[in-house]
This record gives structure tokens, sequence and C-alpha cells, in this order.
């Protein structure tokens, strides 16, 4: 992200903070050339001399703007086209200064679920002609049907090949773009089976790791834990019973790195080049993908990549593991995957600059030897045209390189995986974190510190203090299951009619009471046994989705309703006993109306099979099936009765994506949505009442209906408002 000093108007020009001596400091435009730069990526001869002015012209300006479109196929389809449909040709033909505004398929992005538009986000954002799409992406966004992402940083998550059943580590996973990528495909087949696999997300530091919870929490996976390590020291996990050490299928190591492949975005990379910022790194970069192989499995795919075009960064740190590493492992060829990618194979040969930028032999002023390029004999066995350069002019992208690594190795060889005991591995930590403030001393202040994909050095190998101002939600309390048999428990599963097939034991609490007060989390059979591994020294920040709430009234026999975000996880595992189905036209109706009266709507003839059921049904939470039929996503959703009304428990965000999805019903950001207004009637019924005046809403609805506080968004505390 930018500094805070830098801003941007409304023609995207980035502009910088100067300090003129007073109190009125002026602001200037960034000047996109640094001399230092071009020297040494001519010298590094990976843009051939007919290509270095398209290359630089294209770092030179703003990125475009790109996403992609998320969920299961029937759902990822349907809202892709949504935007064909509705946006696309909206768009096409246009230009803005010039520049086509067209939508484009990202060539390698399957199933025609990448986008981009050759502008960047704030053209899209403030002109007034493309309104309707900016508003589109906002509310897909929010809802997590779209992710607003870089092109490059889609690849090293599609090259993985993540299968449901997969164990992956992501080791350096903040701020989250490529994690929650990692997620999506774990869920992959969920319309068939879920996953039996899980994404173990780590980030170093603390701050940003819970930065990370709210990226990927939208996606509400109970699969899906975030941890808070040294990636170079990440912990060996060993679940009760096994005698081998847990290993990872995938492990994506998404290093620290200098970051000048994001020049275009992070404007102040064109100031703040260095040649020792990829010295410097190098070292850090080396040691998290040495732990990653180790904690590889047998046959399992590593994919090593950086936002960075340095060598040093790069293959010299590929060289390296594969020198150490002998046959143990080696590089996949992934030449024919992601066709539609304009690629350059890795290099074999580069200079190496010092920080004065002259030209080192090996030896010269302390540079370790795995800077410099392979021997030919090396070169010969690494393969190294196997790693992947992508350049911002092939493609009108940023500048990233991936590696994909096989092992070889087998999981009962010892040779590096188990070459520590846990006791040097504490020492080798508190050696880190004793002498981290030098290794700040002697990094360059401004390495990575724009990336929205990477951290400095600094921050890699030493983890924030907890005192660091943490998100409002940040959850400090211990994971504590529940035993099936618990009375609360015992209330909620035969109420909502589950199957014997759910893993009814995988309820959990966070609170030191280990009692079930207020919530109650839900995690995959998976998760459970990693956290209640007795050999388990994970430092968690987040695990779990909500499964059910507590009712803050007596609302008959079970006082818990089902809380949305598991809805997907349920679904499937739920009878017929508190399950209702409607028409399209009854839905609208509950989209746009807070509690309407069960007998109104018997009236109504909406939908008579419906109010028919609804009749013979408890007080509490209700599962509502709507079939859209046309191969569409059929609609899960849950809904309220209360002793007179129903309310469709829908947050704001979702009613918003729901009405333009299914009905093409078009919001706006300072809509307040139903159960706001409807509070907003009721209070003023009570104040009309007390004025004996007439009021706007009948008594009785005042007397009958007082709904849970909502909050300054528009939404209860818990995402769904509910009569109480």
């Amino acid at each position: 992200m930018p500094k805070r000093n830098s801003r941007r108007n409304n023609k995207g020009k980035n502009f910088t903070r100067q300090n003129t001596g007073n109190d009125n400091p002026t602001w200037k435009e960034v000047v996109r050339e640094n001399e230092v730069w071009e020297e040494y990526y001519k010298a590094m001869n990976i843009i051939p001399d007919n290509e270095w002015s398209d290359f630089k012209k294209a770092c030179q300006s703003n990125l475009p703007m790109t996403f992609r479109i998320t969920g299961s196929r029937k759902h990822a389809e349907e809202i892709r086209n949504i935007f064909i449909d509705r946006h696309y040709n909206n768009l096409r033909g246009k230009e803005y200064e010039g520049v086509d505004l067209t939508p484009k398929n990202i060539e390698f992005y399957p199933d025609k679920l990448g986008w981009q538009i050759d502008v960047s986000k704030q053209v899209i954002k403030k002109q007034k002609d493309f309104a309707k799409t900016q508003r589109f992406l906002v509310v897909e966004t929010e809802v997590g049907n779209i992710s607003r992402q870089e092109a490059v940083s889609m690849i090293p998550p599609l090259l993985m090949d993540v299968k449901p059943e997969h164990y992956v580590l992501d080791m350096c996973a903040a701020p989250g773009s490529k994690t929650a990528q990692l997620v999506e495909a774990l869920h992959a087949n969920d319309e068939k089976q879920l996953p039996t696999g899980f994404v173990l997300a780590n980030d170093s530091d603390y701050k940003r790791s819970h930065m990370l919870v709210h990226q990927v929490k939208r996606l509400n996976s109970p699969n899906f834990l975030v941890v808070n390590h040294d990636a170079q020291l990440f912990p060996r996990l060993r679940l009760n019973g096994h005698k081998e050490y847990l290993k990872f299928d995938r492990i994506l190591c998404d290093v620290p790195c200098s970051g000048d492949g994001t020049m275009r975005k992070n404007i102040n990379i064109w100031k703040d080049f260095r040649t020792g910022n990829a010295i410097g790194l190098h070292p850090l970069q080396y040691k998290i993908l040495n732990r990653g192989l180790q904690l590889l499995k047998k046959g399992g795919r590593l994919v090593y990549s950086t936002c960075s075009l340095s060598p040093i960064e790069n293959e010299a740190v590929v060289a390296e593991a594969l020198r150490e590493w002998g046959d143990k492992i080696k590089l996949v060829d992934v030449s024919n995957e992601l066709p539609g990618l304009k690629r350059r194979p890795g290099i074999s040969t580069w200079p190496v600059f010092g920080k004065d930028m002259k030209l080192k032999e090996k030896g010269e002023d302390g540079l370790v030897d795995s800077l410099f390029p392979p021997t030919k004999e090396e070169e010969e066995a690494f393969g190294l045209d196997k790693c992947v350069r992508v350049y911002p002019h092939l493609q009108n992208t940023g500048g990233f390189f991936i590696t994909v690594f096989e092992k070889n190795d087998p999981e009962t060889n010892k040779r590096q995986a188990e070459e520590s005991d846990e006791e040097e591995q504490e020492a080798k930590r508190q050696k880190t974190e004793l002498s981290s403030e030098k290794k700040e001393e002697n990094s360059d202040p401004s390495v990575g510190e724009n990336s929205e994909e990477h951290v400095p050095v600094a921050a890699a190998s030493k983890p924030v203090e907890k005192k660091s101002r943490l998100p409002r939600d940040a959850n400090e309390e211990p994971f504590v299951f529940l035993d099936p048999n618990n009375e609360e428990l015992a209330k909620c599963y035969p109420f909502y009619d589950f199957s014997n097939a759910f893993s009814d034991d995988c309820a959990l609490v966070r609170n030191a009471t280990g009692e079930p007060l207020r919530t109650i989390y839900y995690v995959s059979p998976i998760i459970k046994e990693i956290l209640t591994a007795d050999d388990q020294k994970l430092k968690l920040v987040h695990g779990g989705i909500k499964l059910f709430v507590a009712q803050r009234n007596d609302v008959g026999i079970c006082p818990w309703r089902v809380q949305t975000e598991a809805l997907h996880t349920i679904e499937h595992f739920i009878g017929t006993k508190r399950h209702l189905t409607c028409n399209l036209e009854l839905l609208k109706y509950l989209f746009v109306n807070a509690f309407p009266k069960v007998e109104d709507l018997k009236q109504s003839s909406l939908d008579e099979e419906f109010s028919k059921k609804l009749d013979g049904l408890e007080e509490g939470c209700l599962f509502l099936t709507v079939k859209r039929g046309d191969g569409l996503e059929d609609l899960f959703l849950p809904l309220w009765k209360g002793r007179s009304n129903v309310n469709l428990m829908v947050s704001k965000k979702d009613t918003h994506e729901l009405l333009y999805r299914v009905f093409d019903i078009e919001t706006n950001a300072k809509d307040e949505g139903k159960e706001r207004i409807y509070q907003e009637k009721v209070e003023a019924a009570k104040k009309a009442r007390a004025e004996n005046m007439t009021p706007s809403i009948e008594p009785e609805v005042c007397e009958q209906n007082i709904i849970e506080p909502v909050s300054s968004k528009g939404e209860s505390a818990e995402g769904a408002e509910t009569e109480k």
C-alpha cells in the first residue's frame, strides 16, 4: 500500500509530500526514473535491447484494474455472466483519455473468471460513467464473490494445483489475497463433498496476521487456521497417535522481497531502489524456502515466488536450495500450465553488484557465495530455465517470479527435515529475536514497505509485540471444544435435525470459562486434530466459523440461532424438520420488508404452501431454500420465526447483492436496510403513542417486535438482525 504521505488525484497521478521547511508542505509528482535501477537491470540482460523501451514504459505506467470471480462453479459462472450481460457491454468500445475500456479476460485465468480493465481503479471509481460497474464491483467484493487482486498475484496459487484433500501451508500469508485463492481451491468441489484438507496461513507480524483474518474470513471456511510464527523457524506439527511429523502436500513460499516488480503501484520504489536491498534479503529468503522444503511431503509441490525481478532474490535462492538438497528435490516444468500466460524462462548467469553498484567476485566484501550464478556443471543440472519470469510489458501486469519445486525425498528420510530437535529450534528462535534489532540496522528501512504483498526484512524476522493495536474483533481466548452431549448443544442438534454424518464433536467456544455463553464455533475434523494435538506449539490467531449464536430472550425449545456464515458448511447435514421453500415473488417481498406478520403473508397469497407449513413450526431459526431453475444456483438462507412475525436474516450487504443478482434491483451505499427503516418506524410509533398522536405503525406491532440494536453500518452485531 502507498505511504501515508502519498496521494493520487482523479487522473491517477502520484504525488509525494515535500518538506519546505515551514508549516505548509507542498506536493510534488513522483518522478518515475532511477538511473541505478536502469543500469542494474540493463546489466542483468533479462530484457532484450529491442524491448527495453516497452519494458520501461510499462513500469512507468499505472497498473490496470484486475479482479477475479470466486466461488463454486455454478455460483462463479452466474456472477461472470452478470458482469458480461450488465457491464461488459456498457464499457465496450468506450475510451478514457485514449485508452480502450473494453474489459478483457486475463488470458491465463481459467474459465474466463479473471478480468482486466486497462485503467487504474481510481478512474473506475471517480468517473460517473462507470458508477454502475463500480457499485457492482464494490457489492460483490464485500460479500466475497469478487477478489480485487493484481493479475500476477493470481499465478502462484494456480500453479500449486490445490485439491480438497490437501494439507496446505502459506508461510508468509498477509495480506491474504493468495491465501484466499488457496482456500477457494480447497473448497472447489463443495457442491459434491466438503474438503478433508486444510489451509494453514502464517505470518510473522502479529498485527498483519489479524489483517489476514479479515481478508479470508469472508470465505467462511472451517478448514482454515491462522498462526503467527517466524517462517524461518516454523514449528513442526505432530497429531495425536502419529509417530511422524505432519507434512504438507502444498506449500506457498511467497517470501518478503524488495518489491521492485510492484513499482507500477508502489511508486516510492522508484526513489528507494538500492542494489543492497536484494543482497540483504537473500539469506532470509533462502532460510524460509529451506524450511518450507523441510515441511514438504514426498511428491508435494512448493511454489517459491517474489514480486522482484532481481536474480539475487530469485534464481540465486533457487540455485542454493538445489545445491543443498541435491536430488531430493527438483524443479517442475510448468511451461504447459496456464496457457495464455506470457512468460520468460529463468536465467542461469547474472552479474553481482555490491551496495556501491560495483561488480563483485566471489569472496569480495564478505558477500556470500550463494549470491553468485551456478557453475557450468550446476547450470546443466539445475535447469533454472524452468523458473517463470513475468515482465510488465508482456501482458500489462506487474513483475513477478515463480518457481515450482517437487520433493523426491521420502518422508522417512530425516536428512534435513529432522535435523534439529525442539531445543535447538527454540535456541535458534531466541537467537533470531535477540539479533533482530541488529538485522534491522543493517537493512534498508525502505525495503518492501510499500508492497501490499510483501513485508520488509525486519518485520519478517521479528514478530510485532502484542501490545500493538489490533482489530476490534481480535480474539485471544483459548479454543475449548464442547462435548457433543453438552446441555446447550443437546438443544441445538435435534432441534435443527442434524444428521449423524455431521461431526458434532467439532463445536467449540472461545472464552476462559469453556462454556457456551454467547457464541459456539465450528471447525472441520482435521482442524480439531491440529488444535487438540499434545505436541502442538502453534501461536494461534484465528480458526473456526460461528455456528450458533444465543438469543437474548426466551424463544422456546432452542434459544440458539444458526449463524449465516455456517450455512454453507451445514447445508447438506440438515433434515427437513425446519426447512421451508418459497417462490421468488415471496423472496423479493422478504428482502425489502422487515418482520412482516405471518397473518399478512397468508392473506397476500404470495406463497400459500410456504404459509401453510410455516404455521406448524415452532419459534426460532428456520432454513429457506429458493429454487431458481434455468441452471442457476439455488439459494439457501436463514429465516427467523417470531411469535407473530418472520424475518429473513440476511445482512444488508448480502441483501444488496442478492437483490441485484436475482432481481436486477440496484441499491446504493446509503441505503439503510429494511431493519434500520423498521426500527425507525417502531421508535416513531412509540414516540407518537407517548404524545397521543396517530402513529405511522400500528401500536400492537410496536409491542410485539423489538429488534436487536443496529450498528452504525446498519447491521446487528452478529451480522443479521432478528426479532426478539
